[in-house]
């Protein structure tokens, strides 16, 4: 579960079936703190809320019942007619809404009710609470696409330890030597990138996370993952270390040069684009 700040307020997002459903009681806080069931249950027998809940469920949920539903909407109106979240659910199978008792419970919704919801309580919250949200994914993307990257130089590790398993771990070693190899064949790769070992560079950061891969840039682990294919097939060609290392660090430096100087025109049109943009503007 993870939660942003909609002028300061708190809003819980969890996930449901790979969906994002955001608090409705933690929106309806923001109108009023300590009647949000009752302005929920207000919404939902409003007869634009049904209609609009039940076009949402008929898209995109196939065990909606939209016979119950029929009779739900005929009663909206009526002074009498009241709906719970739990009554919707129940009477209609809809999977929009979810609602459950308990200090970490609640009544949540998905993202395209929520806002709906969020519109109804205050028309400024809804545009805060779409911003923060859509701030919120443009972090995750981020982030997933670190650890896509991560992952890659993982992937391409493993491709690599076999080789260093096939061309030169004897089958006689015990595994404790074959672990030192491994490590050592690592730090060829460490050498040739960040100019250290794993071990120099714990000494160097001992108050860091994780370890000297964990804190590389974008680029270095893009290059990572190229040096781990070609220490690979050096190795498959019975190079010796020194000589791999040499290779590999003259690599490292042209691929990071390379990539520098990528990142430094791209900066350069992006100021030029902005300038150019401002002058437009005056």
């Amino acid at each position: 579960m993870s939660e942003i700040n909609v002028l300061e307020r708190k809003v819980r997002i969890q996930s449901v079936a790979q969906e994002d459903y955001l608090s409705l009681t933690d929106i309806a806080k923001y109108k009023n703190e300590q009647h949000t069931d009752d302005l929920i249950r207000n919404w939902l027998r409003n007869r634009n809320t049904l209609e609009f809940l039940g076009i949402w469920e008929q898209l995109y949920n196939p065990d909606f019942n939209p016979v119950e539903f029929d009779g739900i909407k005929m009663q909206a109106g009526l002074n009498s007619f009241t709906l719970t979240p739990k009554q919707w659910i129940g009477a209609t199978g809809a999977i929009g809404i979810t609602s459950r008792a308990g200090r970490y419970g609640g009544t949540y919704a998905h993202k395209d009710i929520a806002f709906e919801f969020a519109a109804w309580i205050s028309v400024e919250f809804k545009l805060y609470l779409i911003k923060e949200f859509q701030r919120l994914k443009e972090q995750e993307r981020e982030t997933l696409g670190w650890d896509i990257r991560r992952n890659l130089a993982k992937l391409n590790y493993r491709i690599h330890t076999d080789a260093i398993k096939t061309h030169l771990v004897p089958s006689v070693l015990s595994k404790q030597q074959i672990s030192r190899v491994y490590a050592s064949e690592a730090d060829v790769l460490n050498l040739a990138l960040f100019g250290q070992t794993a071990a120099e560079w714990r000494a160097a950061n001992p108050g860091e996370k994780g370890n000297i891969r964990d804190q590389a840039s974008a680029p270095q682990l893009l290059c990572l993952a190229n040096l781990e294919n070609l220490n690979a097939l050096f190795i498959s060609e019975g190079k010796s270390q020194s000589e791999r290392l040499k290779q590999l660090n003259a690599i490292a430096i042209q691929q990071m040069t390379l990539l520098a100087d990528q990142a430094a025109r791209l900066e350069g049109k992006s100021r030029l684009s902005k300038t150019e943009s401002s002058g437009e503007k005056q």
